[in-house]
């Protein structure tokens, strides 16, 4: 078998794949898209980092290959749902980095405490001025770290040993490992009020695009430091310059930008900002770590056997894929509605399979769920292979439980959500040809499609609910494409679920909250 190697990777993976692996490894960098549709016909597998983009044209002329990897956490360059329609494999190395991200978070913070690259600057240019950069010590700070993952928990044990005081948000870490860690975990608004230093380790999602604003920057003591290792756009940078220039924000230490690459910046002007080029990862022990960790992946991937890092869905026994096939969209668009409509820091999941599919393995089915209920955070860091493990990691408990009795449906998923604040359900199932269809949330029925824009919104049955809500929405321009309204008993709790064909922005789901008679308004978009 044949490996091409499209990107530099450290010389160490390319020797795993050529020594331990016994392939023939083609090293050809900075190939246009049609030199790689030229030559991939006769590749088994490909090796990319950021510069090459596997695009669907690559991939639909790649006859013979079976495993596409990323030397990196990223897989925004690969169309990863045309290798899946052709069965091929695709995985990154979502841990080799983790260290120097976090060191570097470290390094960024203790610089911007003390101002190390600007009086190493003045001083190169002749300037001894030591009042100048009057510093901060870390021990006795609030630390707030947003995202409790491996990189920011590796953080928050760093910091702990520098004796700052530790606050994390993360509604995918439990109670129990925010304790162990020695760290208290909180909401998003006592981060931004009572932390000296912030630093984030999200992806970049609908949910986190400048999830530090305007209103975040109000609410923050002044003197605030802002860390940002993890994706440009988390911080909103023009929100972040007029902070900075104000004085309400004393400093800052950016690694990730909006636009990369960047080399021109209103941030670069101000003393207070200190900036490096996407550095996080760049250590010599890191690209060694991604290149071997994909290159042990590519190996086991074209011996059939079980990888490590899998992105797309893992190998599965034919005649097991043909029974639970048509039920992976469905679990995981439960997964994702159900994350979106839960509150607080979840503790544990539940799934049960009801019907005809309880007599099959179905285990692949409960890490897509898993998958499903972690990625609106997550993003690209969780799979199909590695979500039960990231949950486990949280301290989220999981329990699958499976009868073949049936409950009005021939088959019939149900999952169940408990968090430190609130408890939800949601059941589903299969329609005529594959179609989903959300049969139950919370107890009501209903028989509502899980697509595009939606909002779900528990009420009191009394009149006057429907009506309002619809001005509301209407007078955004927003179609209703779909309502289904479900209840127990007349003049009772029901739960309202409009289809949409746009979304509705925080300002007119706060007046919709406000209506006699809503108790809570929730929107999702899948």
């Amino acid at each position: 078998m044949r490996i091409l190697v499209s990107d530099s990777i450290s010389e160490k993976g390319i020797e795993i794949l050529r020594k331990e692996g016994g392939y023939q490894v083609d090293v050809k960098t900075k190939l246009s898209e049609d030199e790689l549709v030229d030559i991939i016909g006769d590749y088994h597998a490909l090796v990319v980092r950021s510069q090459t983009k596997v695009t669907r044209r690559i991939i639909e002329s790649a006859r013979q290959l079976k495993i596409i990897g990323r030397a990196g956490v990223g897989i925004d360059n690969i169309d990863v749902d045309a290798a899946t329609e052709r069965g091929i494999v695709v995985v990154n190395a979502p841990e080799g980095n983790t260290v120097a991200a976090t060191e570097h978070t470290i390094a960024m913070m203790l610089a911007l405490a003390r101002n190390i690259p600007q009086a190493n600057q003045l001083l190169k240019n002749g300037k001894w001025e030591r009042k100048k950069f009057l510093g901060v010590e870390l021990r006795g700070k609030t630390l707030g770290i947003i995202g409790l993952g491996k990189i920011g928990s590796g953080v928050a044990k760093r910091a702990k040993a520098m004796e700052m005081k530790v606050l994390a948000y993360d509604p995918f870490i439990s109670e129990d490992r925010a304790q162990r860690l020695g760290v208290e975990l909180v909401d998003f608004d006592r981060i931004i009020k009572e932390s000296d230093f912030i630093t984030v380790h999200l992806p970049l999602t609908k949910e986190t695009y400048h999830m530090i604003s305007w209103q975040q920057f109000e609410a923050m003591k002044p003197g605030v430091r802002i860390c940002n290792v993890a994706r440009g756009g988390i911080v909103d940078e023009e929100a972040l310059y007029e902070a900075l220039k104000s004085g309400k924000v004393a400093g800052a230490a950016i690694d990730v930008f909006e636009q990369e690459p960047l080399t021109e910046s209103p941030l670069f002007e101000l003393d207070n900002v200190i900036v490096t080029p996407h550095l996080g990862a760049s250590t010599e022990e890191a690209q060694v770590n991604v290149a071997v960790e994909v290159a042990y992946d590519i190996i086991a991937g074209l011996r059939g056997e079980p990888v490590k890092n899998a992105v797309n869905i893992p190998s599965i026994k034919p005649e097991l894929l043909k029974v639970i096939q048509p039920y992976v969209d469905l679990v995981e668009k439960l997964g994702k509605f159900i994350s979106q409509v839960s509150e607080g820091h979840i503790k544990q999941v539940e799934i049960k399979y009801n019907g005809e599919m309880a007599q099959y393995d179905v285990t692949s089915l409960t890490n897509t769920f898993l998958k499903g209920l972690l990625r609106p955070v997550l993003k690209d860091a969780v799979n199909y292979v590695n979500a039960p493990l990231i949950a486990k990691n949280r301290g989220i408990k999981v329990y699958e439980s499976k009868s073949v009795e049936l409950e009005d449906y021939a088959n019939l998923i149900t999952v169940k959500v408990t968090t430190d604040k609130c408890e939800k359900s949601v059941a589903g199932t299969l329609f005529g040809k594959n179609e989903p269809r959300i049969v139950r949330i919370d107890g009501y029925t209903v028989d509502a499609v899980p697509e595009g824009h939606m909002l779900v919104i528990p009420h009191i049955d009394k009149p006057r609910i429907i009506g309002p809500v619809g001005n509301l929405i209407g007078a955004l321009d927003v179609n209703i494409a779909g309502m289904q309204v479900g209840r127990k008993v007349i003049g009772g709790k029901a739960v309202m679920f409009l289809n949409i064909d746009a979304p509705v922005p925080e300002e007119t789901l706060k007046e919709i909250a406000k209506i006699d008679g809503i108790l809570d308004v929730k929107y999702v978009h899948l």
